[in-house]
């Protein structure tokens, strides 16, 4: 079930990274969406990070597919709903 952990270019510390991340962001998706503001945060901070996740992604394709390339694509789209989130609400502030 789990023979990809057995493949020497496997991280599990770029796995514990990102899930790190992706719990983080539906947290802050969730506090934008309930405050309807969003002040404190950056459209270029969020572009820059989701610009980072797809690089990653594009790593992986590239150099070392596995499947943690699922873990850079959906933190990619609660990155993309943020900034979509901040487009709706920037006018809140």
């Amino acid at each position: 079930m789990f023979h990809f952990l057995t493949n020497p270019n496997f991280s599990v510390y770029e796995i514990l990274m990102l899930v790190c991340f992706g719990v983080s962001w539906p947290v802050a998706l969730l506090k934008t969406y309930r405050s309807k503001s969003v002040k404190g945060k950056s459209f270029l901070f969020l572009f820059l990070i989701l610009l980072g996740y797809v690089f990653g992604t594009v790593h992986k394709l590239i150099y070392n597919f596995d499947y943690v390339i699922l873990l850079y694509i959906v933190n990619g789209l609660l990155v993309f709903a943020d900034m979509t989130l901040w487009l709706k609400y920037k006018d809140n502030n």
